[in-house]
Order: C-alpha cells, then structure tokens, then sequence
C-alpha cells in the first residue's frame, strides 16, 4: 500500500460508525432510564428498540477506537511525530475544548429547562470524552507507532503480517479484549464512558486499530476471507446473548461479540465500500461536527416535541429527523462557511481562492 492510497472503506464506516451513534443516542429518549444517565425522557416507552440497541452498544464506541487508529496509521505516513501532534491538536484539542466550554453546557442547560432546575454552568467531557480518550492515545502511542514505523523490515513487523494474514491474527486480538474484560471486570461491558474499562478498551482498540493498517493487505485480505463466518459468529453470539442471559451476558462473551461484528463489519468494508464518490467526500467532512452538534439538537427536539399528545414513534421519527436536518443545516450554512468556526469543529481553513 503506498503512502498517497486513500482508503475509502474507511472512510465510510466512520461515517456509518457516528450515524449509528446518533441514533443510538436518540433511542435513550424512548427508554425508561433515560433521565437518569441525562437524556430528556418521553413519558412513554418504546422498549422494541432496545434489543437493536444492547446488539450496537457492545461494538459501536469500539469500532470508533479502532477506525481512529487506522486513521492515525494513514496520518503518520506522512507526519513526523511534532506534525502529527499538532495536527491532533488542532483536529481534536481544539474541538473537545470548545466543545466542554460551549456545546455541552448547551445542552444541559436545555436539559435543565426541560424539567424545570435551577440554571447551573458546568464544564464535563459529556458526550465528548471520546475525543479526550484520543488525544491521550495519540500522545502515550506516538512513540511506539513511529518506531515501528522506522522499522517496517524488522522481526516483529515481519511476524505479525505474518500473524495477521491467518484467522490467529483475529483470534490474537480478541483473546486479548477478552482479557481486559476478565481483569478489569467492568460492571457493565458497555459503560464505557469515563471508565477505566472504556480507556483501556478504547487503548487496545486505538492500537489494533494501527497495526490492522500497518501490517498492509495483511489483515483486510483475512477479514474479506472470513466475513461471512464472521457475521455468523457475530448473530449467534447475540441471539445467545438474548436467549440465555437476556442480554447480560458475561463480559467475557460479550468482548467476543463485539470483535466478532467488527471484523465482519471491516470485512464487507473492504469488499464493497472501498470506492470513492461525492456523497461520500461530503459526508466524511461533515461527520465530524455532525457528531459534535448533534446533542443540542437531539436535546431542542426533545424539548419541543415530547409534551405533544402524538404516538412515542412519531415522536422517534420527528426526533430524528430534527436532530440529522438541524445539525446538517448548520454544517451546510454556517460551519464549514465561517472560517473562523471551522476549526472548533475539526475542519480545516478554506484556503484562500477555494469554497
């Protein structure tokens, strides 16, 4: 693979990765426990999403931890380590900050409208501790990432594309999320919020991520071999997950399920999505600040149309649909238009002359 190849497989699957994530989020409105990990909460329940949901929560902030990590094998073929930190910096610091001091404190303040509290100013990650969980990564896993770099040739690198090019690659990688799980053993496998289970996951994902890229066609060829076994383990491990355990399975098993439908998703990627287009060239621009903007949105949905006396799926359908349009619109016509409001939000300068 050469330095200038642009992998648009990838490319999708982080932007398929944060759609999912936003609907994932929208579905808390429409469950019982809403209120109390602070989502605005319909009165009445839609609890038929929640087995699509517990089947996504398992490898969704996963998936995104590895897809960052790809990213950053691509970044540093062309990077020495000060211009990938500042290059980090400007794409993530940047935006987790303003997003701690200005987004999030926007959507708690219409989460405190909702129900009627007393106005309180606070800065937390929210929803956003993904991007601080990054730019640590960056930083404790640059110098391992540009020494492997130096040393493409080298035993190691050489035994694990070696590793990589068979299903014990997989299985290495798996074995080792499964002992995280049984080490840290988190309380619930999906919290993985502001948890030491969700930085170390979140590591071990960032990292796999890197080395899925840096071992060349090595691992994508497997996974494109294997994606439908894959898949299959994938559907078994969660029907079982709901027939046996009801969804609470050991951690464990759960670690395993998730690997299972990330490498299947990695797989059909590479098979079928690794193709250029224009949809695709402004939805991976528009991705980013989508993920940053869409809870205020999610949020002034909420507020507006949960008190009205309509059926709790209309409400989802018009919750949704407010949240996507809201925040593209404000990409579209203020965002990625504003010099100036382009780099809070992880986009680059227009260069002078262009639009």
């Amino acid at each position: 693979m050469t330095a200038t190849e642009r992998r648009y497989d990838i490319d999708w699957l982080r932007v398929i990765a944060i759609g999912l994530l936003i609907m994932y989020h929208i579905g808390f409105v429409f469950l019982p426990w809403g209120v109390f990990i602070g989502f605005i909460q319909n009165d009445q329940s839609l609890d038929f999403i929640w087995n699509p949901m517990s089947m996504l929560n398992v490898w969704r902030i996963p998936l995104l931890f590895f897809v960052s990590g790809l990213g950053v094998s691509f970044a540093i073929r062309k990077r020495n380590w000060k211009q990938l930190i500042a290059e980090r910096t400007m794409r993530i610091l940047i935006p987790f900050i303003f997003g701690i001091l200005v987004i999030v404190p926007l959507h708690q303040f219409l989460w405190q409208s909702y129900y009627k509290q007393d106005f309180a100013y606070s800065i937390q990650p929210g929803h956003l501790w993904f991007l601080g969980n990054i730019f640590i990564y960056v930083i404790l896993l640059s110098p391992l990432f540009f020494y492997l770099k130096k040393n493409e040739n080298s035993k190691f690198s050489k035994w694990l594309k070696k590793l990589y090019k068979s299903p014990a690659g997989l299985l290495g990688m798996t074995g080792v999320f499964v002992l995280e799980a049984l080490l840290v053993r988190p309380e619930t496998y999906e919290t993985y919020s502001m948890t030491m289970h969700g930085f170390l996951l979140g590591f071990l994902a960032f990292l796999f991520g890197f080395l899925c890229v840096y071992t060349g066609s090595a691992f994508w060829e497997t996974v494109q071999r294997w994606r439908w076994l894959l898949l299959t383990l994938a559907v078994t491990f969660f029907v079982f997950r709901i027939i046996k355990f009801q969804l609470q399975a050991p951690n464990y098993l759960k670690a395993i399920e998730s690997n299972m439908w990330i490498f299947s998703i990695f797989g059909f990627g590479y098979k079928y999505l690794n193709r250029p287009g224009k949809t695709l060239s402004y939805l991976s621009q528009a991705a980013y600040p989508v993920y940053i903007l869409h809870m205020i949105f999610l949020y002034g949905g909420a507020y507006l149309i949960l008190p009205l006396e309509i059926p709790g799926g209309l409400k989802l359908i018009i919750i949704t649909t407010f949240t996507f349009i809201g925040c593209f619109i404000s990409y579209e016509f203020i965002i990625r238009r504003i010099q100036i409001l382009r780099p809070l939000f992880g986009l680059k300068p227009i260069k002078a002359g262009l639009k």
